[in-house]
């Protein structure tokens, strides 16, 4: 094909040996079709920029920069990359055709039940922290650009003016204006802000409010004055709009919409615990306000320039300095020496990290074939008693509550709950203990070892120091007959 072939995309036709089976939707910057290939049995897409005369030339920009990350993601949350073709022919991008289902579809059941809409978020959450760890700051989280797979996984479409910290971002070297959807974007975005990942928890916070209250927080806007006033003018809090609104979730979606990004969540992955641990989510003012900020504070963000200059920090370093620590804490008898080396351990990590989060964990294991009580023998609640414990455990370490959490798993095998817990909050590190001597831990395997062969994350195990050296006897297998508790 030379420069100055023009491709044919009727139906029936072929580019590249791609047969075109129809358009699927013709946007501002780019079009889509529906194309297959004999030699791959995938349903797929082939996207095309808009290059015809007044086109918009972002769009040029958008595609050459969707071309460059394209070929570097991977995994559930984005389509699977196929092909692409460069500018010195017909340029387009091949890739997965998403079967699942599309957030937009669902706009006309607005608003939807709380616990729905935080479970849609923290899906749409996931799939961020899964961006954000290879490196992309989305910039565009809006329905239009999110599916489900049928295995429940959101994808994120759409990469045009995304960025990478690896990459040049070649939107920021072109054009001062910011480029997106106004009613989602961030207010450092309208100050030329494009580094920091924080960004795209501001566009899910506004979409977690207009699914939990139909409306959306700045309105639909397109104006460069109306999009400014974000930078020192909040939104209309939810419990104004909806007396019910539940305080927890009004405190994760205020804090999403910060006009600070460093008052936001850290990462979103943190914001996916949250979502996910509703219980357990630490209630400020936020969750109580029912007015907007008055306008004392408003003015004085409108001409002292509150907002802060840029992160001069990466990506991976960002992410790196706000984790999700989890650590297995046994409460049995004889523990105290292991859990007090696992409380130094986690101190020293904590230390260095003023972003991380620490859950801390108990497993009340249940019998396979025994009725487990809620009571013990003095007649106390085993779950609420373990949870006090836990508390009392970290203590110590001075953490402020919203870096705090507490949680008792009720299950038959310790190992698999810690791992599914930490798989389900996608935890970054996991601390556990690891009894010295155990007849059982020997024969059958320990809970510490199972967990570090099979996470997915970092995993630290911790043993308690040794006691000092006593005249040599008989051991009595007695004293320590049980495998690791966690």
């Amino acid at each position: 094909m030379t420069g100055m072939d023009q491709p044919s995309f009727e139906p029936g036709s072929t580019v590249d040996g791609y047969l075109i089976e129809g358009p699927l939707h013709r946007g501002g910057m780019a079009e889509l079709f529906a194309v297959r290939r004999a030699d791959n049995p995938m349903p797929m897409v082939m996207k095309i920029p808009r290059t015809g005369e007044g086109e918009d030339p972002a769009a040029i920009v958008s595609f050459e920069m969707e071309q460059m990350l394209m070929p570097r993601l991977n995994g559930p949350h984005v389509p699977q990359f196929v092909a692409l073709a460069d500018f010195s022919t017909q340029p387009y991008i091949v890739m997965e055709r998403i079967a699942g289902e599309p957030l937009l579809s669902r706009l006309p059941d607005l608003p939807l039940p709380y616990d729905e809409a935080a479970g849609i978020a923290a899906k749409i959450a996931a799939a961020v922290a899964d961006l954000h760890r290879q490196h992309v700051i989305h910039h565009d989280i809006k329905p239009s650009n999110i599916m489900f797979r049928p295995s429940g996984e959101a994808v994120l479409l759409d990469m045009g003016l995304a960025c990478s910290d690896q990459l040049p971002d070649l939107m920021q070297e072109e054009f001062r204006l910011p480029f997106g959807t106004a009613p989602y974007m961030a207010p450092e975005r309208l100050l030329g802000v494009r580094n920091d990942p924080r960004s795209d928890l501001f566009g899910l916070g506004v979409l977690l409010y207009f699914f939990t209250t139909g409306i959306r927080p700045f309105g639909e806007t397109e104006t460069m004055y109306g999009m400014r006033r974000r930078l020192w003018r909040d939104p209309v809090p939810p419990r104004k709009l909806r007396p019910d609104y539940p305080p927890w979730l009004q405190e994760i979606v205020l804090r999403c919409l910060e006009i600070q990004p460093q008052w936001r969540y850290p990462t979103a992955a943190q914001l996916v615990f949250d979502l996910t641990h509703p219980t357990e989510v630490k209630l400020t003012t936020r969750s109580e306000k029912l007015r907007r900020d008055p306008w004392k504070t408003v003015l004085r963000r409108r001409f002292n320039k509150e907002l802060t200059r840029p992160r001069q920090e990466t990506l991976a370093a960002h992410l790196a300095s706000a984790p999700i620590i989890a650590v297995a804490i046994d409460i049995a008898e004889g523990s105290a020496a292991l859990n007090d080396e696992l409380r130094v351990t986690a101190g020293r990590i904590l230390a260095t990290l003023p972003s991380a989060r620490l859950a801390c964990l108990n497993v009340l294991k249940l019998g396979r074939m025994t009725i487990d009580r809620t009571l013990d023998e003095h007649g106390h609640n085993k779950h609420v008693d373990r949870l006090v414990a836990l508390r009392h455990w970290a203590e110590p370490l001075k953490l402020d509550d919203d870096r705090l959490t507490a949680h008792v798993l009720e299950a038959v095998d310790p190992a698999s709950a810690i791992l599914e817990f930490a798989q389900a909050s996608r935890v970054d590190h996991i601390l556990i203990g690891a009894r010295r001597n155990s007849v059982l831990r020997t024969l059958a395997g320990s809970v510490s070892a199972k967990v570090a062969g099979e996470a997915n994350c970092t995993v630290t195990i911790v043993r308690a120091a040794a006691a000092p050296a006593r005249p040599s006897r008989r051991p009595s297998v007695s004293q320590d007959n049980r495998d690791d508790q966690a």
